[in-house]
This record gives structure tokens, C-alpha cells and sequence, in this order.
């Protein structure tokens, strides 16, 4: 069985999520779906089929929210060793060309928000960074160019 690593606060988020669509929007879809109806041929309602579209999305995303729940292996940050970037981890990366320095947490794909400073394990920078200590070089293909950064610190 696959354990998809994740934090317990990306826990509590996709858990959250869930919640919402199985008590609010489940429940208004299926009203919408109701008041469709009630406005007779169903072969020319835009609302209607508006409103099925919506609900084969939300069953879509609640079968896939309750998977990602039932396979997670939520990993404390806290008991993260210090001396090399394992997942959860928090990092200080200091970008040779230009000395800008930037942190990140590295997360699972389902919780990395790079404007909060979190960003994915699977991602081409949080793949280069796995397994790094403070002081290695990290060399990153992106789109835009070869990128080089220095892991200054874990914390």
C-alpha cells in the first residue's frame, strides 16, 4: 500500500476540505439539481447539466480527498533529524549568482503554496534537496535555466 507523506496541519487541511464538500457542497448540489428539475425538459437545461457537471466534480474530488486521507503518513517536522533535508523539513537556501536567500518547508504536493515558502518533494528543487546537508551545492534544471543554490541551514 502507498503512504503519501504529509504534515498534520496538510492533514487537517485535506480533512477540512472533505468536511465542507460531504456537509455544504454536496447538499447545495444536490438542491440545484432538485430546482432543475422543477423547471421541466431536461434536454434543453443548462442548469441542469451545470449542476450534474458540478456534482460528478465533487464526488470526483471527495473519492480522491478520502484516499489521500486513507494512505497519509503524517510525518512531525519536530522529530525531523536536523543534519540532512528529509520531507518536513524547513531550509535557508542561499542562491550562489545572486546571494538572495530564501526559505522553504518541504512538503508534500498536495500541501507546497510557494508563496508560504512551501514547496513540493517532487518538485525539481525538492527533489535536488533531499538528502542534502548544510553546505552542498544544489544544481536545479529549471525552465528558465540552470539554478545554483548552497544549503546554508536546516531548522
Amino acid at each position: 500500500m502507498e503512504r503519501i507523506p504529509i504534515t498534520k496541519e496538510g492533514y487537517a487541511t485535506l480533512k477540512k476540505e472533505l468536511e465542507k464538500i460531504t456537509t455544504i457542497d454536496r447538499p447545495e448540489n444536490i438542491k440545484a439539481i432538485e430546482e432543475a428539475r422543477s423547471h421541466g425538459d431536461l434536454s434543453e437545461n443548462a442548469e441542469f447539466e451545470a449542476a450534474k457537471e458540478r456534482q460528478a466534480f465533487l464526488e470526483t474530488r471527495a473519492n480522491e480527498l478520502k484516499y489521500k486521507l486513507t494512505h497519509a503518513d503524517i510525518i512531525d517536522p519536530a522529530n525531523l533529524p536536523k543534519d540532512k533535508a528529509v520531507f518536513g523539513s524547513k531550509v535557508l537556501l542561499e542562491n550562489i549568482e545572486t546571494g538572495e536567500e530564501i526559505k522553504y518547508q518541504l512538503v508534500g504536493p498536495d500541501e507546497s503554496d510557494i508563496e508560504d515558502g512551501r514547496i513540493s518533494v517532487t518538485s525539481p528543487l525538492g527533489r535536488a534537496m533531499i538528502g542534502k546537508v548544510p553546505g552542498d551545492e544544489i544544481i536545479v534544471l529549471a525552465p528558465g535555466g540552470r539554478r545554483n543554490y548552497e544549503l546554508v541551514e536546516i531548522f
